[in-house]
């Protein structure tokens, strides 16, 4: 065998295949296997040629040269590589090559279609520009669009921009975005422009490191499962992640920055969402629209003071979800700035979920809890200076403690005497006179009238007065985890 893999690579590195050679290959063969051995030599002799024949080459392509000419004449395994410059697309992966641009390669799909198109298995395409998809909705005309054929293939450490969608997993199994800096469109109404990545029926595809601004959504995902979505940047899009229909998925470790909303999930289960950041987004910082038996740990919403004009110009038309419009949101006489988010968290019919070691921060409302969400276990979240901790309209007791433990509320003027880190007296983050103002908001008016005060003070006399809602009964006296911490972490 040895002797035999002497003899044979030779002839293929240096491209020998002349009567002269093929005679000397037989001379040897008959000297150094006896007969019976011969048709064995052979056998080996073809798989040697065989594997050598798998040895990646790379095709290099100067710009303005073809480059599907390049890839069409590639065998898998190879590397295509663009040098500097602008390639005009769009081009087709139909093998599993490489698809690879030096520093400062460019590829353009010069606005129609997508700009490039990968339809083969364990394809790779890394480290290139790529921009002008064309501009048609329903064909998803996309940066780089992987299909349901491309099977584990990857999509690493380009930049896209100006591109109707960013890079579209549509149905490929296994695939992988990772490493991208995604620009969408700016200067177009949001129905013309796409998402930054786009997953659709993509069973465990990944979506991982990305940076994406501009554009409709930045991570849109619909119809797939056991999918994973972690340590994305997102800054001025609609929704930095939106989800619909993908069950026994993780969100783990996103940015949101100014975005309309943070993480929308919606018609999903069994999620876990852990250690997210949502950081200045105008409206909710987390969505929970029909999303059940999930887990939210661990993430961090910051609400800021914002430019009217973000409200001016409303990003996200909730009723499209199903959801229950807000009240009018143009701005008021002398109002150049608004709190937002309006919510640090929004759960709209969604049941048992585990909320634990969140922080909601410096929002309107803290939560927001309504539509008849039920089982929800919620402890060890803090509720840091929102002007309202807790909004919830129904009449049910719900008491947010989990084995003795509750939630860190900061405005609980609580006493702890036996210095447990529980405290002593259950808390209300409502009474009646809050029922009363998100009912009837013009009673606004007699906040600090003596007929307001004289009933809250008789609630907290006769407890019996108190209306159904939340009620916190081990109430923690400190945040559980550090105030100024990136992402909210359980100490325990």
């Amino acid at each position: 065998m040895v002797v035999l893999l002497l003899v044979v690579l030779p002839r293929h590195a240096h491209g020998n295949e002349g009567s002269d050679a093929r005679g000397t290959e037989e001379g040897l063969t008959a000297m150094m296997f006896p007969r019976r051995f011969q048709s064995l030599s052979a056998a080996m002799l073809l798989t040697v040629v065989f594997c050598d024949g798998l040895q990646a080459r790379q095709i290099d392509v100067v710009a303005g040269e073809g480059v599907q000419a390049a890839i069409d004449k590639a065998e898998p395994g190879d590397v295509v590589r663009l040098l500097k410059g602008k390639h005009n697309g769009a081009v087709t992966i139909d093998r599993a090559i490489e698809l690879i641009g030096e520093s400062g390669a460019v590829l353009d799909g010069l606005g129609s279609g997508n700009a490039i198109t990968v339809n083969a298995p364990d394809a790779i395409v890394r480290g290139l520009e790529v921009r002008g998809s064309g501009d048609n909705m329903p064909d998803l005309n996309s940066g780089i669009f992987v299909a349901k054929t491309a099977t584990g293939a990857r999509v690493e450490d380009n930049r896209l921009i100006d591109n109707l969608y960013g890079i579209y997993l549509h149905g490929a199994a296994n695939s992988i975005a990772s490493g991208n800096e995604i620009i969408g469109r700016r200067g177009v109404r949001m129905a013309q422009t796409g998402s930054g990545v786009s997953v659709w029926n993509a069973p465990g595809a990944q979506v991982v490191g990305n940076v994406i601004r501009y554009g409709r959504d930045g991570i849109y995902t619909n119809a797939s499962r056991k999918n994973i979505f972690r340590n994305n940047v997102m800054e001025d899009v609609r929704f930095a992640v939106h989800y619909m229909y993908t069950d026994d998925s993780q969100v783990i470790g996103n940015v949101s920055r100014n975005n309309s909303v943070g993480f929308a999930i919606m018609y999903t289960n069994r999620l876990k969402v852990l250690d997210n950041v949502s950081d200045g987004d105008r409206d909710h910082g987390l969505l929970l629209n029909y999303a059940n038996s999930s887990v939210i740990s661990g993430n961090r919403v910051i609400g800021r003071m914002q430019p009217i004009d973000r409200w001016l110009d409303a990003g996200v038309q909730k009723a499209e979800h199903g959801l229950p419009t807000e009240d009018k949101t143009e701005a008021l006489a002398g109002e150049t700035a608004r709190l937002g988010p309006e919510k640090c968290v929004f759960i709209y019919n969604a049941n048992k979920n585990k909320f634990t070691g969140n922080s909601f921060e410096n929002c309107s409302i803290g939560i927001h809890f309504t539509a008849g969400s039920e089982g929800n276990a919620m402890s060890g979240n803090a509720f840091i200076h929102n002007r309202n901790q807790v909004k919830y309209v129904g009449t049910r007791n719900l008491d947010w403690s989990v084995n003795g433990r509750g939630n860190y509320w900061s405005d609980n003027p609580a006493f702890d005497l036996n210095g447990d880190g529980i405290a002593d007296s259950p808390y209300r983050p409502n009474d009646l006179i809050d029922k009363v103002l998100w009912t009837a908001p013009q009673a606004k008016i007699l906040i600090n009238s003596p007929a307001i005060e004289t009933i809250r003070w008789a609630q907290t006399q006769f407890p019996a007065l108190l209306p159904g809602g939340v009620v916190d009964s081990h109430p923690l006296m400190k945040p559980p985890y550090p105030a100024d911490a990136a992402k909210g972490k359980p100490n325990d």
